[in-house]
């Protein structure tokens, strides 16, 4: 070969490696921008559908049949294990004890949202429910537990407002003897609206 075709065939040679090389590099760009957008697809797509079946799952899996008690299945009710016969002098019968152990409205409000949907409500607006401990702070219910929290109604024949008056004349018989702090839970727990009734109060 001479040195005229060799300057021709030189430049072409080095040229087609360079040209593969870019062309690869856009197919590989290309490949993975795809991927990636798949990727971005699947978990947008996924998203709603998660937060849909999550929604149906809470939605109304407690039932309305109780009123006005909550479900027994969702709010069967929990203690609060400081709170004991022996301590009832250091704790309940404290006046005031009960705001040291109240959790605050920033816990409740959003475990109310929750439940109300959980209830199947069709009234959703908080200010219509009271979170409500089953057994209340007063005979040593838990303060946290959802298991001893629901959203009673403030509305209807027994509103949550008349358990109130249930549970402060249970507090007072268990705190003067007439009571022991058990029955007083489990007649409470039970049924609110014939607790008092119950035990002879």
């Amino acid at each position: 070969m001479n040195t005229a075709a060799r300057r021709t065939v030189g430049p072409t040679l080095e040229i087609f490696p360079m040209m593969l090389r870019q062309r690869l590099t856009v197919v590989a760009s290309a490949a993975a921008l795809t991927v990636a957008g798949l990727a971005a697809g699947t978990a947008h797509a996924a998203a709603p559908a998660t937060a849909t079946a999550k929604s149906r799952a809470l939605a109304a899996s407690c039932s309305q049949d109780y009123l006005p008690l909550p479900d027994p299945s969702c709010t069967p009710g929990a203690y609060n294990p400081d709170v004991t016969q022996d301590t009832i002098g250091q704790t309940i019968c404290v006046s005031g004890w009960t705001a040291t152990v109240r959790p605050p409205t920033s816990y409740t409000n959003p475990l109310k949202v929750r439940q109300i949907a959980e209830y199947g409500y069709d009234d959703t607006s908080t200010a219509d429910y009271e979170e409500d401990h089953l057994v209340p702070l007063e005979l040593g219910g838990a303060p946290r537990d959802p298991a001893n929290l629901w959203p009673e109604p403030r509305y209807g024949t027994e509103p949550a407002q008349s358990k109130d008056s249930v549970e402060t004349r249970l507090k007072n018989a268990v705190c003067s003897g007439r009571v022991s702090l058990d029955d007083a839970r489990g007649a409470i727990a039970s049924d609110w609206t014939t607790a008092l009734s119950v035990l002879g109060l």
